[in-house]
This record gives C-alpha cells, structure tokens and sequence, in this order.
C-alpha cells in the first residue's frame, strides 16, 4: 500500500458521517426513564433510592448466584454495551479489510471526540488505548531522560507502572525515587508536602495516582501539579485508571501533562480499553511505544499505532460513556460512596479492625480497603469465596495490608449486607481451613 492504512482511515472519516450509530431504545431506556424521575433531586437522596438503583441494576447480565465486590480490577459491562460489541463483532467479521477497516475503524474518531468532550480536553489530545497501563507506559518510555535524571513516585503505585521505571534504572542508568505515606494520611495538604520535600533540583518526571488502587486515596491533583512546576518538574504523569468515571472531575480540575486511565472499570466499557490524554505542547516530544512515521509527530494517533486490532472494542466505548451520562457522574459518585459507607460504617470503631481509608468524600470514593489485625488478607479471601461465593481482592501492600472492596452500580444493598455478615463471622471465629 502506498498509502499507510491510518492516513486512508482519517481521510475516511469526513465520509463516515454517523461516527457514532445510535444506541437501539432499548438499550438504555430504563436508565433514562429512572434519571428523568430523579433529576430535581440532589445525589445523596437518589443515592439511597433502590427504586432508582433497580432500574440501574436490570441492565446487568451478571451472575448474582455470586457477590462480585472486585470491579476495581475489571467490572461486567451492562447489556447495552455488551450487545454493541457483539453487533460490531458481527459487521467485522464480515469482510475484515473493508468492514473492519474501512467502515468500523474511523468510527473511533466520533468515540475519541465524546470522550475528550467528557474529560474536558480537545479531541486532538486524546489516544483511545487497550487500558491504563498501555497509555501510562506510552509516557514512561517515551519521554526523553539521560543517566542521573531523577523520576520521582511513590511506594503504592501500580506494579506494573513501578517495573516500567525499574526497567529504565535497570537500561538507562536514570534514577527512580519513592515516597511513603500512610493510609489514610493526615490531610491532602500532607501529600503535598511529602512530594514538595522529595523534589530535589535532577527531578525531571513526577508520577503519582490520582487515586490508589490499593486503598482508594485520592490525591490533590492540582495542587502537587501547581507546587511541582513552580519547582521546574518538566513532565508529570497521573495514572487515573481507577479515576474516570468513578467520581466527577475534568481535564482543568487536574492540570497534569499525561493521564491514562482503562475504561473497563468504572466507565463500563468493554474490556480492553482506555484512554491516554497528553498536553497538546508534549505530544511532539513523547515517543510512541510502538513506531510511527515522522509525519506523525505532532498527531495524537502515533499512540495508536499498534497493528491489527478489533474495531469493536473502542467502538462500544460509546455506548458504555451514554450509560454512564445516563445515570449522571454526580449520582453514581454518591451512590458508590453510600455502598461503600454501609460496609466501612458497620465495621468502624471494631477491635481488630483497621480502616486504611478515608470517610472525607475528598479523599475517598467506591474503592476502600480494610484489615483484620491477626489474619492475613489472602486467608479471608479464601475464606470468602468458599464460604459464600464473595469474591474481594487481597492487598499485602506493608501500608495498607487487608481487603479492596470495589463495589459498582449493579451491586445491591443485599450483596453488601452478605459480606457484612460473613466478615463478622470471621471477626468472631476466624477462618475456615
């Protein structure tokens, strides 16, 4: 081909009016109908409504023989998206090169303008990814650093991002530095100030998250951004992968240089997606993890460039973001906090138990963590799932060792009072063997 396939899709686009086909009325009409009942009312009311969260909760095709509080690692998607993923699966499969290609493919463009709409950024500085590691390692190892520059992070970001670093010690001879804090900590301000006093003058790259995925702490982004480029931090990323659509914010309440996120948690996007911003002045000078040509330089797509991928995946990204309009980012923020305030609020104050997160719903939204003093995390993850069917995520991190409980909009007030009686059962005879 003379013509590189991504150059003919973009060119492609101006012609595929319906970047985006409607979603089918009975996709999402519930949900609509439920948010038109409730819209003079304020969140915390709607929160507490299970006459609204029904309507929600019938869009799910999960498996409720089981109690699924791990949507912080990947949440099911609600039938609606499901079934436009299906539907674009079926049209791909029918001629790959053109309806793939030709016909699916440019369809991102209407997707990646929805969602930069939604975030608060222009269009041309958004990548749609396969999750938030792909977008955070896109900025990892593609900003420019020599030996001796110095990355400064923090003890409880994710894994993988961690070993990303580790890798460019380990390659380049660049410098990776990492701060502790505790779970919950003192105050926003003291996260600001535990960056502020680890910044020396060789600190070229600040990587922290905008929330943990260990504990759930949200941090103040703005404010470390704010301190860290007066103190001439040139690059800072924030891995938002729990972030988006879980609680309402905007590209301008972050001020941040890159931030990728994975839509298969909190957005409800089919699996294997996820967005990656960068400041429009950076993106010239950030090297894509997988190569682009030259032209390409200036363009956001050069992220993109991964070979053959399925269409349907990001395509489906659209009905998924309607969805989540759908019920109103402010409502769904309240309501996660309400569910996880009916666990964290029976157990607060119990011997034994340790809370590693907040109340302040500044610093804490859906996703919470807590200990039992005396039995490891995995053993009552174990015990759980045998017991009743209760699947929870065990963190072993040193400050913050217990239990991640994730719940999401499909999860009902019966699902949480389950794990409330069987973490009581443990708190009182242990676990089973």
């Amino acid at each position: 081909m003379t013509t590189s396939r991504r150059t003919f899709l973009s060119r492609s686009f101006l012609s595929a009016a319906a970047a985006v086909p409607a979603l089918k009325p009975d996709g999402v009409h519930r949900v609509l109908e439920a948010a038109a009942a409730v819209r003079d009312r304020n969140p915390e009311e709607v929160a507490r409504d299970e006459t609204f969260w029904f309507e929600i909760q019938q869009a799910f095709t999960v498996d409720r023989s089981l109690v699924n509080l791990n949507n912080g690692g990947v949440s099911p998607a609600p039938k609606v998206v499901q079934d436009a993923m299906k539907r674009y699966l079926d049209i791909s499969n029918e001629a790959p090169v053109r309806s793939m290609w030709q016909i699916l493919e440019p369809r991102v463009e209407g997707v990646r303008q929805r969602l930069a709409a939604d975030f608060g950024c222009d269009s041309e500085e958004m990548a749609i990814t396969r999750n938030a590691s792909e977008g955070l390692e896109i900025a990892q190892m593609g900003i420019d650093l020599e030996p001796g520059d110095e990355v400064l992070t923090t003890d409880q970001d994710y894994g993988r991002m961690l070993t990303t670093w580790d890798q460019r010690v380990r390659r380049e001879g660049i410098v990776l530095r990492k701060v502790s804090f505790s779970n919950p900590p003192p105050s926003h301000q003291a996260l600001v100030d535990m960056f502020a006093e680890a910044l020396t003058p060789r600190t070229r790259v600040l990587h922290f998250c905008h929330i943990t995925n260990l504990a759930g702490l949200i941090f103040p982004v703005k404010r470390i951004c704010a301190m860290a480029r007066a103190r001439g931090v040139e690059h800072i990323i924030v891995d938002g992968a729990h972030a988006y659509a879980h609680f309402p914010f905007t590209r301008d309440d972050l001020d941040c240089d890159y931030y990728a996120t994975s839509l298969h948690k909190w957005l409800l996007a089919p699996h294997g997606t996820g967005f990656l911003y960068v400041r429009r002045p950076k993106i010239a000078g950030l090297w894509p993890l997988m190569a682009a040509p030259a032209r390409m330089d200036d363009n956001i797509r050069k992220f993109e460039e991964i070979g053959t991928h399925p269409a349907a995946n990001h395509d489906a990204i659209a009905e998924a973001l309607t969805f989540h309009q759908g019920i109103g980012a402010e409502r769904k923020a309240a309501r996660l906090r309400y569910l996880r305030d009916r666990w964290m609020r029976h157990f607060e104050g119990r011997d034994r138990v340790v809370l590693h997160t907040s109340f302040d719903p500044e610093m804490s939204c859906g996703l919470a963590n807590m200990g039992i003093e005396g039995i490891p995390p995995g053993d009552i993850v174990a015990h759980m799932w045998k017991k009743r069917r209760i699947i929870v995520t065990p963190i072993g991190h040193k400050d913050c060792p217990g239990l991640r409980i994730t719940p999401n909009v499909y999860t009902t007030l019966d699902e949480v009072d389950r794990f409330i009686d069987e973490l009581e059962y443990v708190l009182r005879h242990g676990v089973s063997t």
